[in-house]
């Protein structure tokens, strides 16, 4: 990967690709790392990233568009410019336009214990 990427411009070449895909999603690694871990994500209007385990730590933020983060009984929505955490808990995500996502996450993080649990 390159030291430096256009998110702007990968991420419109991620969004064209999810306009015609059955999924209505496309995504492309821009960074990884031990540590760390970045995905651009181009979800087209009425796509989404179906409810699905959280990583230990995360956040998603809204480079062009909206978006809906749920988890549970609570929801963000998430305009050009926000930043959310993603919630420690099964979410998901819907394209309330198209929109373009930067997805972060801590890699190499042991997950939280599950309360009630030994260890």
């Amino acid at each position: 990967m390159d030291a430096l990427t256009s998110l702007t411009a990968r991420g419109a070449d991620l969004l064209e690709s999810a306009r015609s895909a059955t999924s209505r999603r496309a995504a492309a690694p821009v960074f990884s790392s031990p540590v760390l871990k970045a995905v651009l994500l181009g979800l087209a209007e009425g796509g989404a990233l179906a409810e699905h385990a959280a990583p230990p730590a995360a956040t998603l933020q809204c480079l062009q568009g909206t978006a809906r983060l749920y988890a549970g009984d609570a929801e963000w929505v998430l305009n050009a410019g926000d930043l959310a955490a993603v919630p420690a808990e099964r979410h998901g995500v819907d394209a309330v336009t198209d929109c373009i996502l930067l997805l972060t996450v801590a890699a190499g993080v042991a997950p939280a214990p599950v309360e009630g649990t030994i260890g």
